[in-house]
């Protein structure tokens, strides 16, 4: 297949993205939108014989301080055949187009899974004194491809930075945990949840712990959910998004597609005391930011939440259900390791993405963004 690339309209995007079975909602349009910090692009690959496209990207370009250069960011893309054999005439050509606009480097996070490992092994993991990571655990499954995929990245001269294996070095994060849907009934997926998920289920229905949806265009729910939201920031020590940013990723994303966000609370007894954001694009569905107060834990409104979530996006004919970021850490001692064993309870399974590579168009300015990133 001969290939060209150009820039192209963000309706040719959008209708390149509803004609596929997913893609990454920081692949959409709108999410450059949300991003609006960046100046941003889009993409399109065309297959020259016939004229069709076959591949599309949303470029993100942040400028370096005092010079017109840019750093050139395709978060979990491009959207193309990562598979095919002739890889590098997908990427050459982006590379070319990307130096042509000022950039300095290229950063770019392949949709592509190497390894998966289901509930049973992380838990049989997690028992292991010696184990103190999810790559010490044998993955139940291995995409030989993908490994193909990293060997080619390597010879065209694209490079990953070490993260010390957490894998949140990357921007996005390299390590998720998913719940698959296709395939399987409401009942299976509720069979498959750990003992503890299903008590805490049935003790949030037993406390009166209501699900409900909320609206950001509506300024009590945006605020309430902000309010949660920063408490959540100050226990969990990170800085939180400033209200205008949900604001904007509400309105920017509903404004593409009206069930591209989502927010949900959990009220009990007329207090809502956590909350959470959901993101939908074709067949993938995404838990994207949570939020809870401090205190009536006990009623285990996040269990009850997530449980709804799952059976909405069920209801829309979701394949998978994106629980998003995990550390790959099983040791007990870590901050995350939290995070790990709550998903882990849904019975679904982590992914270990490629995660992100980085091209040095500029190898003196790349080096000095570096140097900047490592000092922060």
């Amino acid at each position: 297949m001969s290939l060209t690339l150009r820039t192209i309209s963000r309706e040719q995007h959008l209708a390149y993205v509803q004609s596929l079975a997913s893609a990454s909602h920081c692949q959409v349009p709108a999410w450059a939108d949300v991003k609006n910090e960046w100046r941003a692009e889009n993409l399109g690959w065309f297959d020259e014989r016939t004229g069709q496209m076959v591949g599309a990207g949303l470029v993100l370009y942040r400028q370096l301080p005092k010079v017109k250069r840019y750093l050139a960011y395709l978060p979990e893309g491009p959207v193309i055949n990562w598979y095919a054999p002739n890889l590098d005439e997908w990427l050459r050509p982006m590379l070319d187009h990307l130096k042509g606009q000022g950039a300095f480097s290229v950063k770019m996070g392949p949709p592509v899974v190497i390894r998966r490992w289901d509930a049973a092994a992380i838990k049989k993991g997690i028992q292991d004194q010696d184990v103190k990571r999810l790559r010490d655990i044998e993955a139940t499954h291995i995409e030989p491809r993908a490994f193909e995929v990293s060997d080619k990245l390597r010879r065209m001269g694209w490079q990953q930075g070490e993260d010390g294996g957490a894998g949140f070095g990357d921007v996005q994060p390299r390590y998720v945990f998913q719940v698959p849907l296709q395939g399987r009934s409401l009942e299976d997926v509720h069979k498959s949840f750990n003992q503890l998920w299903r008590r805490n289920i049935k003790k949030a229905d037993k406390a009166g712990v209501q699900v409900v949806q909320g609206n950001m265009a509506n300024p009590y729910d945006l605020d309430e959910w902000q309010r949660l939201y920063e408490i959540t920031a100050e226990r969990d020590r990170f800085r939180p998004r400033p209200k205008a940013y949900f604001q904007r990723m509400w309105n920017a994303l509903n404004a593409e597609d009206p069930h591209r966000m989502r927010l949900y609370f959990a009220e009990h007894e007329g207090e809502r005391i956590s909350a959470a954001t959901m993101l939908v694009v074709g067949g993938h569905v995404w838990y994207s930011y949570g939020a809870s107060a401090n205190h009536k834990r006990e009623v285990r409104p996040s269990n009850a939440m997530q449980w709804r979530m799952l059976q909405d996006a069920y209801a829309l004919g979701a394949s998978v259900y994106d629980l998003r970021g995990i550390s790959d850490s099983l040791d007990e001692d870590d901050h995350l390791f939290g995070l790990i064993q709550f998903k882990v309870g849904t019975g679904g399974q982590a992914a270990e993405y490629l995660g992100e590579w980085d091209f040095p168009l500029n190898k003196l300015l790349h080096k000095a963004l570096d140097m900047y990133m490592s000092r922060r």
